[in-house]
Formats: C-alpha cells, structure tokens, sequence
C-alpha cells in the first residue's frame, strides 16, 4: 500500500468518524445550521453596508435587527390570528359541533351505515374545555411552555444561540471561509470554489425569486381576502405569503386557518366558497406564473423529493428543520449531481 493509500484511508476515516459524530449531535446542530441558513440571507445586506463603511460589526447588528423585525412581525400576526380566532371557536364549537351531527346522521342513515358518531361528547367536551375557559389565547401558550420543560428549554436555546451564531458568522465570514480553505487539498481546492461558486448562485437565484413571490403575494392575498370580506385579511393573507417559504404544508396550514376564520365569520357556504376561491386564483399565480416566471428549477427537486425533504428534516431537526429543508436538500442535490457527472467520464464506468 502506497503512501497516498494509506493517508486516504486515514481521512477517510476520520470523515466517517465526523460524520457520525455530527449524526448524533444533530439535535444541537439545529440552531447553527439556522444561524448558517439566516447568515446567508442577511449576508448581501451586511457586504452592502460594509462597503458603505459601516463597521462590519455595526453592520451585522443592523441586519439581524431587521430581521428580528420582519420575525417579530410573523408572529405577532400570527398571534393576532389565533388571539381572534380561538375565542370565537371556543364561543360557536358547540353549535358547529351540532350542525355537523344534523348533517352528517341522516346521510350516514341513507348510505346504510349503522354507526353513531358521537358528536354530543364532542359537543361537550368543547364546551367543557373552551367555553368554560376565560383565559386568553396568549396565556394558554405561556402556560404550555411553562409545563413543557422540554419545549421551554428548545425556545430559550434557540433563542440565545440563533442570534449569537448569527453574529459571528456575518461578522467573520471571510476568515470563516480562509479558515475552512486551509483545510481543502490543494490539488481540489479550485474544484472546491467552483462546486461552492455554483452553490452560491444557485441559492441566491432561488432566494431573490422566492422573495419577489412572497412581495407579490403580501398584496395579492391581504387585498383578495378583505374583497370577499374576511375581517382578519390582512394578518391572514401575509402568513399565506410568507408560507411560501414552506412548500406544501405552508400553504396548507395557511388554507385551514383561511378556512376556519370563515367559518366562524359567515356562518354559511358563501365564506368557504370565497377562501377556496381566492386560494385556488393565488395557487394558480404562484405555480403557474409566479414562481416560473422568478424562481424557475433554481433548485430542480422533484416534487416528491421535497415532500420526503421536508418530512425527513422536520423528523430530525424538529420544526425548524422544515426550514433547513430545501436549501439543505438542494446542496445535496447539486453535490449528487456532480458526483454522477465524475461517475459518468471515469474510466470505472467508460470502461
């Protein structure tokens, strides 16, 4: 064995024993591989200010205010949502709860089906737990995480370390990125900035496309929503808007809260018929003009690929793993993709 072989298999090795150890640290990665995926956001503006001759520090401080801003501003909508709408369904659940067991016995009855959904204790039990509770929505939270030793502990870390992350990793991206470069074989490390290069603007496209969808969408949704006179149109439609960035479920989970603020509002079939509407017209923009149009196959997943991405990711790195997902998932496509084109001109497979 000569003594390139050796050494490879020494690194080799030593990447496997990395690799395991990053696998079962993964539950800690989470708020670094965040901090990493927001650094990458936040970069463009902090190099902006910089060569503006804004201290770097400065800079990055700025930066992560903003989007602690734009973050502040989700949530609180979000808040606003579930503040407005749990009271309400605390009040009407029970009578919701009736009309869904008027309607559905006697069609039950004519399909020949002979068991009983016992809607009453359902019923009751809404009554019992929400109607009965004069707590608010926010207090019921606050009680949550302070039950939840667990949850509370995952809040407060991610709290403390995102932001921390964070600001290190824009204040010293180019030592970061020589550091990272002193460790590369020098016969790989022009292949390495190119496969990095290509990564980076791969990603960028992605970013600025899938921005100017959510910009067009913030008004699309907020003035679609209010024409068919939903009271919580605005806060609604920018969660719609800013669900873009979680494909699928995002944009599912929007629709429900849609669809149930309507419920509670119109008390008829006009609500549902008028969110299914606009939801349908804005899904229509989005796929059909919006995102090719800005986004185009910036990623080129498979849509199956990203269902199984999101899945896998929100397995392991819990909810903010479903935002790691797709830029994770496409830095590992694109790193297949490369490995398959060496595959394809070896001698192993020419041969």
């Amino acid at each position: 064995m000569t003594n390139y072989h050796r050494q490879s298999l020494i690194w080799g090795a030593v990447a496997l024993s990395a690799g395991i150890l990053l696998w079962s640290l993964r539950a800690v990665l989470t708020p670094f591989l965040l901090g990493a995926m927001i650094a990458y956001i936040l970069q463009p503006g902090v190099e902006w200010l910089a060569r503006h001759r804004t201290p770097r520090g400065l800079a990055a401080l700025l930066m992560i205010s903003v989007f602690a801003l734009v973050i502040t501003s989700v949530a609180l909508l979000a808040f606003l949502v579930i503040q407005q709408e749990v009271p309400e369904f605390a009040r009407q659940g029970p009578s919701l709860a009736a009309k869904l067991e008027a309607i559905l016995k006697p069609r039950l009855a004519w399909l020949g089906v002979s068991y009983s959904l016992d809607l009453a204790s359902v019923r009751d039990w809404v009554a019992a737990h929400l109607i009965a509770s004069e707590q608010g929505a926010a207090l019921t939270v606050w009680r949550y995480l302070g039950t939840s030793g667990n949850v509370m502990i995952a809040v407060v870390g991610n709290a403390v370390l995102v932001p921390l992350v964070l600001f290190y990793l824009l204040y010293d991206r180019h030592e970061a990125f020589a550091r990272l470069e002193s460790f590369v074989p020098r016969r790989w490390l022009d292949r390495t900035r190119d496969f990095v290069a290509e990564i980076d603007h791969m990603m960028s496209q992605y970013l600025r496309g899938q921005l100017l969808v959510v910009a067009i969408l913030a008004a699309f949704y907020p003035v679609a929503l209010a024409l068919a006179g939903l009271s919580v149109a605005l806060p609604i439609g920018l969660l719609t808007a800013f669900a873009v960035f979680i494909p699928y479920f995002g944009f599912a989970s929007a629709l429900a809260m849609a669809l149930l603020a309507a419920l509670l509002q119109f008390h008829d079939w006009y609500g549902l018929g008028a969110v299914i509407v606009v939801y349908g017209v804005g899904q229509i923009l989005e796929s059909a003009i919006l995102t090719p149009r800005f986004v185009g196959e910036r990623i080129g997943l498979h849509p199956l690929a990203v269902i199984f991405s999101l899945l896998a990711f929100g397995k392991l790195f819990g909810f903010f793993g479903v935002l790691l997902a797709l830029p994770a998932s496409a830095v590992f496509a694109l790193a297949l993709r490369e490995l398959r084109r060496r595959y394809l001109t070896s001698t192993f497979y020419q041969a």
